[in-house]
């Protein structure tokens, strides 16, 4: 029955005795042990095992502080097996438990504040406690080992680094900003040498590359801007610049545009080659969140919950919501519906959606994410192990995104009722800017201003039989004979539009064939029975208004009765009150 200490240093592990089996219960513990002499006359060195190499001592450090016991632990401890009823003190509590799952060890862990006393002096006069450790070597193997854990730790892999994406996204969104800032700058004061030039380039890196070429707009007939614009916008600008309205500039002025414009052409390239960086590492990192969401989507969230672990972490609702957290506790204090998206609104798929089914296509998208990153984080690609030649291939580790992003597809698809649009997939869209097209401006017509009188009459409208111009009626069947897929959208109208609806059915073409007349019929029966329904709704809501009315009536009748009551009793009052006063009025006179 004693107490024993464990300790692990960066040498190996050491087991301390201590002399007094009451040493956790001292109240003056801190005092005792503070000095060399206290520490070395209160604990006792049962055995020092040392780490062979710093291969052994990096494995031991690293399991350690996952809380598992290793074999060279175990063989240090089943020297106390002999021990009944003593004590052990750790540093990790989880470790202590550990430890009591060892066969065969009939030991009592302690881990609580005593213990951080007697384990800070150990640390304080570690060379003293055990002659093995040289102070000189102690603190170079602590640094190496320390470096090494880290290390290990990190599991330190190119492709495995969310850091580089949370820097990208941010360094791309200011780069953004800060293109538009110097380009409109560069608009606004070259516009003052040459304002035709902004109305005809619209494009900001076309617009500051002709201002390096072109400098002054006296220039612009001698410029060549082949390799800039296509040969009609060329013509366009050196015609502009013959005749342009602007003022001078001197050649200051133009050395400081140019300097600026230069700054918006370097970065638009660094952006185009960020934006593909970008595209790079996120394929790498996370390939089933970019399938389903896209790079920019995919590398917002990340940044956002600071870490790919991190959002791996969240369930789908709260990737669902994830951006929109001002918007969701305001919508929680006020009592109101909380918000349906966040970042996620602008995917590709959400953005397919029409109206209440973007919620739906948002929880969804927000579900299959929240798996694929945990298949994206919990991976070992790319990280260095003994399974190296089995690692898989691009499409294999992308393969649960584009199955969920299909899915996702097919019900979009179902809910719709259509074809989904061409927008095409969020991660076939280029981040980098597209090719300098030109598209020709409208021009006025003038000969739409009025009639040169040879025009035709205007054809007569048809006369029903009372005289008056037959109205044009909207089509409301309407046979397609082109794909299955394309739907006709029809919205429901008022009782008049039905009407209108019915008699248009009943005059058409009596040729018709069987399944049309069909058609038709239950599509008059549909209308019937949606007109009863609509019926039967405005009576029950005029029922329930009556009785609403009732109840109020009946309501204020009661309050004007007690009202009433209430000024007959203050009369009544009011009368005694008078008549006692009379009364004491007479008695008065009748005694003087």
């Amino acid at each position: 029955m004693g107490l024993f200490i464990l300790t692990e240093t960066s040498a190996g592990y050491a087991l301390f005795k201590a002399k007094d089996k009451k040493l956790l219960k001292s109240e003056t513990l801190a005092q005792d042990i503070s000095s060399v002499d206290g520490a070395v006359n209160a604990l006792k060195l049962k055995k020092f095992l040392k780490f062979e190499n710093a291969v052994t001592a990096l494995n031991e450090a690293a399991a350690l502080s996952d809380s598992k016991v290793t074999p060279m632990l175990s063989n240090l401890l089943s020297e106390l097996k002999d021990e009944t009823k003593s004590s052990l003190a750790v540093m990790d509590p989880k470790l202590g438990n550990a430890i009591t799952q060892i066969p065969g060890l009939s030991l009592k862990p302690i881990s609580d504040s005593s213990t951080q006393d007697v384990f800070r002096a150990i640390r304080e006069h570690i060379s003293s406690l055990i002659p093995d450790i040289v102070p000189a070597e102690a603190d170079s193997t602590r640094l190496g080992l320390s470096h090494s854990l880290s290390r290990h730790k990190l599991k330190f892999s190119p492709d495995k680094v969310d850091t580089m994406i949370i820097q990208s996204i941010g360094t791309l969104d200011v780069l953004d900003k800060q293109l538009n800032t110097y380009a409109m700058r560069v608009k606004e004061w070259y516009g003052w040498h040459f304002p035709e030039l902004a109305k005809i380039l619209n494009d900001n890196l076309v617009y500051a590359k002709v201002v390096l070429k072109m400098g002054f707009r006296s220039n612009g007939r001698t410029a060549d801007l082949s390799s800039i614009l296509p040969e009609e916008i060329e013509t366009a600008v050196k015609a502009a610049a013959e005749i342009s309205m602007g003022t001078d500039i001197s050649d200051e002025d133009l050395e400081t545009i140019s300097a600026l414009a230069e700054q918006v052409v370097d970065l638009t390239e660094h952006r185009q080659n960020l934006s593909h960086y970008l595209t790079t590492r996120m394929n790498a990192l996370a390939p089933n969140l970019t399938q389903l969401v896209g790079e920019l989507v995919g590398a917002r969230l990340i940044a956002h919950a600071g870490s790919l672990m991190n959002l791996a972490k969240s369930p789908g609702s709260t990737i669902q919501i994830l951006g929109a957290e001002k918007a969701l506790f305001r919508a929680l204090k006020t009592k109101h519906d909380t918000p349906k998206y966040g970042l996620i609104y602008h995917a590709s798929l959400i953005g397919q959606a029409t109206g209440k089914n973007k919620g739906k296509i948002a929880r969804m998208l927000a579900s299959k994410s929240a798996l694929g990153l945990r298949v994206d984080a919990l991976s070992t690609w790319g990280v260095t192990s003994e399974e190296t030649n089995n690692e898989p291939t691009e499409e294999e580790k992308s393969e649960i995104g584009r199955n969920a992003r299909a899915a996702i597809e097919r019900r979009l698809r179902a809910l719709e009722g259509k074809p989904l649009k061409g927008l095409g997939n969020a991660n076939d869209i280029p981040l980098a800017p597209k090719k300098f097209d030109i598209k020709e401006a409208r021009k006025y017509n003038p000969d739409a201003d009025g009639l040169t009188g040879d025009e035709p009459a205007a054809k007569k409208s048809k006369v029903e039989v009372n005289g008056t111009p037959k109205k044009s009626k909207k089509q409301l069947v309407q046979e397609v004979n082109g794909e299955p897929d394309e739907d006709v959208t029809m919205a429901d109208g008022d009782a008049t539009s039905e009407s209108e609806s019915e008699e248009e059915v009943s005059k058409m073409d009596v040729s018709a064939t069987p399944d049309s007349k069909a058609a038709r019929k239950a599509e008059k029966e549909a209308k019937k029975a949606r007109k009863a329904e609509r019926a039967a709704k405005r009576e029950a809501k005029a029922a329930k208004k009556a009785a609403k009315e009732a109840k109020k009536a009946a309501a204020s009748k009661g309050e004007g009765e007690k009202e009433k009551e209430k000024e007959k009793e203050g009369k009544k009052r009011k009368r005694d009150g008078e008549e006692e006063k009379g009364e004491k009025k007479k008695k008065k006179k009748s005694k003087e």
